[in-house]
């Protein structure tokens, strides 16, 4: 008598082809923008000990340290939108909140997946608390609570400074000493923390070891911003239900916390566009990004996308008058003097 027949075991999924690294690129991306930043830094450092007396010089300010003044960005966008007129204080500040705003409008939340410095950072801490083991990822309700706060505080700036504030109001406070001087007093603010910023500081990075991208989900209103922008975005990651084997492998790739494996189309506000669940998918073809209708288009897109805007808007503002301060640079100087008369370096 023969033995009834086994059932066969289930082929195991073909792994990822070899090429697709979303992870890759996007730290490689990251990595980049985050050393231009830090170029940038240690140029205004030195421009500012030259305008103390403690450095030699001559020095020049770099513009791309507006990128660090959101909040003026912020003010200056609302100018633009009712005037008219670029911001002549902070230009590159607001040309940097334009790219952003752009890319989250063609690309997902493409600048906080990519080029934000504090994204890299996240990242890093992320990996860091997933290979200590210390990672957890909060149930749906929490989750949704924890990322309250930011769209509060985005809130709180669009009452204050949009509607809490008159046009000429604005305008006056874009061009006082205190806004002039504001990236040197950022400066100040990381080369002479106090213990209690030194506190706030080391908390947020704990909290990033075991809530994944803590800063960036709960916390920062730019990115509440770029994330209800980037609901009007066209590409979006597309699930085929019928070639999923519910893994969940994308759903733990995702540093947004999304339930990837639950959604045909991915179109949620903590979208980042790093394309790290496609990369996490073991079946090809499952996962992609897509246009309406659903035609799929290359993975890399939304990193060198971004990469590829923001150099072409750093390229046109430069070429347009739109990238270096109108002040002019004796008065500049003596601003910071005024601002920063007690600072050692």
């Amino acid at each position: 008598m023969s033995r009834p027949a086994t059932p066969a075991t289930p082929a195991a999924p073909a792994p990822a082809p070899p090429g697709r690294r979303p992870a890759r690129l996007r730290l490689a991306v990251q990595s980049a923008f985050a050393l231009a930043c830090l170029w940038a830094g240690w140029e205004f450092y030195r421009f500012v000990a030259w305008v103390l007396g403690q450095g030699p010089g001559p020095a020049t300010r770099p513009p791309s340290v507006e990128g660090f003044l959101p909040i003026s960005a912020f003010m200056a966008l609302r100018r633009l939108l009712s005037s008219g007129q670029w911001d002549p204080v902070h230009p590159a500040g607001l040309t940097i909140l334009v790219a952003a705003l752009l890319m989250a409008l063609l690309l997902r939340k493409g600048f906080c997946g990519h080029v934000c410095p504090v994204g890299l950072i996240h990242n890093l801490l992320a990996r860091a608390g997933r290979a200590l083991g210390l990672a957890r990822t909060p149930p749906r309700r929490a989750a949704l609570a924890l990322a309250a706060p930011k769209y509060l505080l985005l809130a709180f700036f669009v009452w204050t400074t949009w509607i809490g504030m008159d046009a000429r109001a604005l305008d006056s406070f874009l061009r006082t000493p205190f806004n002039i001087a504001a990236d040197a007093r950022m400066l100040a603010f990381f080369l002479d923390p106090s213990g209690m910023t030194v506190v706030v500081l080391a908390a947020l990075a704990a909290l990033g070891l075991v809530l994944p991208y803590f800063w960036c989900r709960s916390l920062c209103p730019y990115g509440a911003l770029l994330g209800l922008a980037a609901l009007a975005s066209p590409l979006a990651v597309r699930r085929d239900p019928g070639s999923c084997i519910r893994c969940g492998r994308c759903t733990r790739a995702c540093p947004g916390g999304i339930r990837v494996e639950a959604r045909v189309r991915v179109n949620s506000p903590d979208c980042v566009g790093c394309m790290e669940c496609v990369g996490a998918c073991p079946v090809p073809g499952c996962l992609g990004p897509a246009l309406p209708g659903g035609r799929r288009v290359p993975w890399a897109l939304a990193g060198l996308g971004c990469a590829a805007l923001f150099l072409g808007l750093h390229a046109w503002a430069r070429a347009t008058g739109h990238w270096d301060s109108a002040v002019p640079p004796a008065m500049l100087e003596r601003i910071y003097r005024m601002a920063l008369g007690a600072l050692r370096l």
